[in-house]
């Protein structure tokens, strides 16, 4: 079992030492998560509450997700990078193709890409992206952009992105792994149909085991399996090794974890931070270590 540290709401000052920390414990790597502002009025639900406002507040800061990866790829050796998820069709592919490539470059392989349709209309209408066609666009891109990933000559003729042979440089020396995010039947299937893994968020045990079930019949009705599938999960639930091992047994190849979060300082700790980061060390020895 393999272990993603996430960042959301992570303060910024707080980044690097938490990076570091996961990097000394064993954590296979850290995930960034996305969103470019926060608008006043929105015009769209966020999906993962009851009555649709997002969960954060307006000054929560969300840190560019490949500004930070290239900045923290630069003071690590080992540590992967991903984002879960980045809103990948809220920008034009030459961005997101350039970004990665770019990261994946710098870091010797060390960058896949965790990417979804995304949910905010007001984002999209913003940079001046197409809302409605958002998962049209995103099966194009995915195939597109792993063409830009390569290196010579490359083109690519779909009804969204048409180019005739160019070259994208810098190109790594392997493609990066896409993983498709989103619980909707057509994030799965599009996840199954063209993702090199899929990402799960926010999940009871019990509905966790329901969605991986939908994720295996939409990889079998693509004649594909969950060998060399990823698929990564974050559990509503207490961290618990006997857990870990179960969803491993199901097919689970990895999880996302905070131990920063609910960090709280003690008597025995100077300031937050050094909380956060004992308690990063704490979970690295009670769970990334025995799963390893």
């Amino acid at each position: 079992m393999k272990f993603w540290m996430a960042t959301a709401f992570l303060e910024p000052e707080h980044l690097f030492p938490i990076v570091d920390a996961a990097e000394e414990g064993g954590f296979h790597g850290v995930a960034f998560s996305d969103h470019i502002f926060y608008a006043k009025e929105r015009h769209s639900d966020y999906p993962y509450s009851v009555d649709g406002s997002p969960i954060w507040q307006p000054d929560t800061p969300w840190l560019d997700c490949f500004t930070a990866i290239g900045a923290c790829a630069g003071r690590t050796e080992r540590l992967h990078f991903t984002t879960n998820v980045y809103v990948a069709p809220a920008r034009d592919l030459w961005t997101v193709a350039k970004q990665v490539s770019t990261a994946a470059a710098l870091s010797n392989n060390r960058v896949s890409l965790g990417l979804a349709a995304g949910w905010s209309k007001d984002e999209f209408d913003q940079t001046g992206q197409d809302f409605e066609a958002r998962g049209k666009r995103l099966d194009e891109m995915i195939p597109a952009l792993r063409e830009l990933w390569q290196p010579g000559w490359r083109e690519f003729h779909g009804d969204h992105y048409d180019f005739d042979a160019l070259t994208l440089e810098p190109t790594p020396t392997e493609v990066p792994p896409i993983y498709v995010g989103g619980h909707s039947p057509a994030a799965i299937r599009r996840g199954a149909r063209l993702g090199d893994g899929w990402i799960g968020t926010y999940y009871t045990p019990d509905d966790a085991e329901a969605m991986l079930t939908q994720v295996t019949d939409a990889l079998a009705a693509e004649g594909r399996t969950t060998d060399g599938f990823e698929i990564v999960l974050s559990l509503l639930a207490k961290p618990d090794v006997d857990l870990y091992r179960r969803f491993e047994d199901l097919g689970v190849t990895a999880m996302v974890w905070a131990p920063w979060m609910l960090a709280q300082p003690g008597p025995d700790h100077a300031s937050l931070l050094e909380a956060r980061v004992e308690a990063t060390h704490l979970f690295c020895e009670k769970f990334v270590a025995p799963l390893a």
